[in-house]
């Protein structure tokens, strides 16, 4: 990431990410988020994920998403987080984006 902040917790338990994950992470949730209708640059970020419901919170205000773009959002965020080092079973996850 150029500048800025990412923390990830899953099921609870901070993960922690090097430099290419961070960016990585920061790029794929940022072009997802900058292609809804409505939303803007990001400043602050949260995004939370507790079994099948994704919520979303962009520069404070909350992000309305339908069913697709839940999905969407989910299968990848799981998808990318799903693969590090020490990351099993998720039920709960959290990103946190600062810039």
């Amino acid at each position: 990431m150029a500048s800025g902040e990412l923390s990830l917790n899953v099921n609870g338990e901070g993960i922690p990410l090097d430099y290419f994950v961070q960016g990585f992470i920061d790029r794929v949730i940022t072009g997802i988020l900058e292609t809804l209708r409505g939303t803007g640059p990001i400043k602050n970020l949260s995004l939370a994920i507790n079994g099948e419901e994704v919520r979303v919170n962009l520069n404070g205000e909350p992000v309305a998403i339908n069913c697709f773009v839940n999905k969407i959002i989910r299968k990848t965020v799981i998808g990318m987080v799903s693969s590090l080092k020490g990351v099993g079973q998720i039920d709960k996850l959290e990103i946190h984006i600062a810039k």
